[in-house]
């Protein structure tokens, strides 16, 4: 096989430097090395591929055909030195992230266009799941991260980060409702994301006896811009919807309509996070500080 990572290598670099001796100075060899080799390269592929008619090496028709393809390899074997390098560092060969729904719409998936930027052949999965089916998928090691609402109490088969907090916002189609008292919250039809039981979600959010159940938010959304019921939505995904008018803000006469809740991201004590999860972490942590602390 006439090209290897090393013959690459010495054809870019003459390519790149134009002649022999400049190629050498980059590569740190000595000039009658390079010539050799282009020479040894150029007799196994039967082409000329440098005119050494003058001091410059000036690429031959043959060697400028080559190039486009040369540089491809070459840039996928960089690719595949990285990857080993980073497997040898602990990245995982791919990144399982349960996310609930309310949250997929917040700042915790920006990160994720960072980690492919430095991780390229890092794969990453992020599952929508509720609440209790994030943690129950984390637990048994199905998922690496699981990012959830705060909960009460601390579980020791655990580890977790404050990520920061999503503002859900209490919303329904034009005038289905102006407002609410306390009755009418509990008998009027809510519309909640969490597949199966209303016990999958944060029990905050639930506020009324009657309930509509989906899997998730854009589904719920769907609903309630149908006027089929009211629903505690991300404020990043209904704001231009309530700007607009599509949806109103539904009014509470004994509490706030928007409501704002801590968000965790939990990972289990008994297993040691892959560098990819642990530069997640680290990229989320740059975001939150410049939050305001909680109060």
């Amino acid at each position: 096989m006439a090209f290897n990572s090393e013959t690459l290598r010495v054809f870019l670099a003459v390519l790149d430097a134009g002649s022999f001796s400049a190629a050498a100075r980059r590569l740190g060899r000595v000039p009658s090395a390079v010539s050799m080799a282009i020479a040894q390269l150029e007799a196994e592929l039967d082409l000329e591929l440098f005119d050494r008619s003058t001091r410059k090496a000036l690429p031959t028709e043959a060697a400028l055909a080559l190039e486009p393809q040369a540089r491809q390899v070459a840039s996928q074997l960089n690719r595949l030195d990285a990857q080993a390098l980073q497997l040898h560092q602990g990245l995982e060969r791919r990144l399982v992230i349960a996310m609930a729904p309310e949250l997929q719409s917040g700042m915790w998936s920006q990160p994720l266009v960072d980690l492919a930027n430095e991780f390229p052949l890092l794969e990453i999965e992020v599952r929508s799941a509720s609440q209790a089916e994030a943690v129950r998928l984390m637990h048994e090691g199905s998922v690496h991260l699981a990012l959830v609402f705060e909960r009460p109490g601390i579980d020791e088969r655990e580890r977790f980060l404050e990520a920061g907090s999503q503002l859900l916002v209490a919303v329904a189609a034009p005038d289905y409702l102006k407002a609410m008292d306390a009755q009418m919250m509990v008998d009027t039809r809510q519309i909640i994301v969490a597949a199966g039981s209303p016990s999958a979600t944060d029990p905050q959010v639930v506020l009324s006896h009657r309930l509509w159940l989906t899997d998730s938010h854009l589904a719920t959304l769907n609903l309630v811009q149908a006027g089929l019921g009211w629903a505690y939505l991300p404020a990043p995904l209904v704001a231009a919807l309530i700007a607009s008018g599509s949806l109103q803000e539904v009014k509470f006469d004994n509490m706030a309509s928007q409501l704002r809740l801590w968000v965790d991201i939990v990972w289990s004590s008994g297993r040691p996070l892959g560098l990819g999860a642990r530069r997640y972490l680290e990229l989320i942590g740059e975001r939150i500080q410049a939050q305001p602390p909680r109060g």
